[in-house]
């Protein structure tokens, strides 16, 4: 048979990690080949691209999906097992799980919030007609930004996989990408250990280190939110190294009181969240390469326009 759709491996998958057990994506793909009966030449089959097998790609965007909307979890990287939502989804639906059925979890929302067509309902089993309602512009652009959308959530889940001092190290990468402190190899220096006071590192901001950014980078869980007492942590040892400037990035969020807390101090203090990290990594190609391009070309009217004198 063809190889099956993203949508249409989503309840096998499921249904392959009922049984409670921790399984490893390759036994999942391999268990879901058979079920599916696919051939060698099937499981050949490569996008058009190049870049990947067609069925592992769409195992892999079955098994995101499920991931980000909580109805699987994953106790270590390509590592899943079902979770309790996923249990009770199951039973729900025992004929088909697809992105109708996610578009109920808020989760999905949070994962496709990036879409041009977010502002149109999703929970009401209208997602695959948004879809269709859309121009193929359109569509080029929301499967961009849900690309991405992926993307990012995965370089915070593997930030999350890595030590306090590679996620210290990895920060400053990411403001020396944006070019502060220029070319200059000493332009960042992680602070980081027993008795960094309060900050993990220090980055100049122009070549000539006439100004320096000192930096505090938390690797907390995303359930865990930086609150106001961190900030005026912070805040305090800025005052104590007489720094006016500082940059408070953490791979999980920011309380209401923290964020009001950092813009009402003297000091100039950024706060840089996970998502927004994730962002910024995307953008100045820290931690991720360019798989591939993609050129979008129109007519050029111009050409075939008359020539002003009246000439064809």
């Amino acid at each position: 048979m063809a190889v099956p759709d993203f949508q249409t491996i989503m309840r096998p998958l499921l249904v392959a990690l009922d049984d409670g057990d921790e399984h490893a994506v390759a036994s999942i793909r391999a268990r879901l080949a058979r079920e599916f009966n696919l051939t060698e030449h099937d499981l050949a089959e490569e996008l058009p691209s190049g870049r990947a097998k067609t069925f592992a790609n769409r195992v892999g965007w079955a098994t995101t999906y499920l991931y980000r909307c909580r109805l699987i979890e994953r106790p270590r990287r390509s590592v899943y097992r079902i979770a309790d939502r996923g249990r009770e989804v199951l039973i729900a639906e025992p004929v088909r799980i697809d992105l109708r059925v996610l578009s109920q979890f808020p989760e999905f929302h949070d994962f496709r919030r990036p879409r041009t067509d977010s502002t149109k309902p999703l929970g009401d089993g209208k997602v695959e007609a948004a879809d269709l309602d859309a121009t193929p512009e359109e569509r080029v652009s929301g499967a961009y930004r849900e690309l991405r959308s992926a993307l990012a959530e995965d370089l915070l889940d593997r930030i999350l996989d890595q030590t306090p001092v590679f996620f210290e190290q990895l920060v400053l990468d990411v403001l020396h990408a944006m070019g502060y402190g220029g070319s200059r190899a000493d332009a960042a220096e992680r602070l980081g250990g027993t008795g960094d006071e309060g900050v993990d590192g220090v980055i100049r901001e122009d070549r000539l280190g006439l100004d320096v950014i000192y930096v505090q980078a938390k690797r907390w869980s995303r359930e865990r939110t930086v609150k106001r007492p961190d900030i005026q942590q912070f805040v305090g040892a800025l005052h104590g190294k007489h720094a006016a400037k500082g940059v408070f990035i953490t791979t999980s969020s920011f309380s209401r009181g923290a964020t009001d807390y950092a813009a009402s101090v003297n000091s100039r203090v950024i706060l840089i969240d996970g998502k927004e990290l994730a962002q910024l990594m995307i953008d100045y190609d820290v931690g991720v390469f360019v798989a591939e391009r993609f050129e979008l070309k129109k007519v050029d009217s111009d050409y075939f326009s008359p020539d002003d004198d009246g000439a064809a």
